[in-house]
């Protein structure tokens, strides 16, 4: 698997894993929770984009 593809990967599972957090903690109105899974739905959404640019390059 090259590195792009890697973390188009990676970046897919971080960001549904981010959008699980979040509605879990909307659900149990714990809002730290939520706010830790804006968070990491954000780094996967950027990390996707990176292995995108990185396929794209040929990194």
């Amino acid at each position: 698997m090259t590195p792009g593809t890697k973390d188009q990967a990676q970046g897919t599972f971080h960001e549904v894993k981010g959008k699980v957090k979040e509605k879990a903690g909307q659900v149990t109105n714990n809002p730290r929770l939520a706010d830790e899974g804006q968070t990491e739905k954000l780094a996967g959404k950027v990390q996707k984009k990176v292995g995108q640019i990185e396929k794209v390059l040929g990194a």
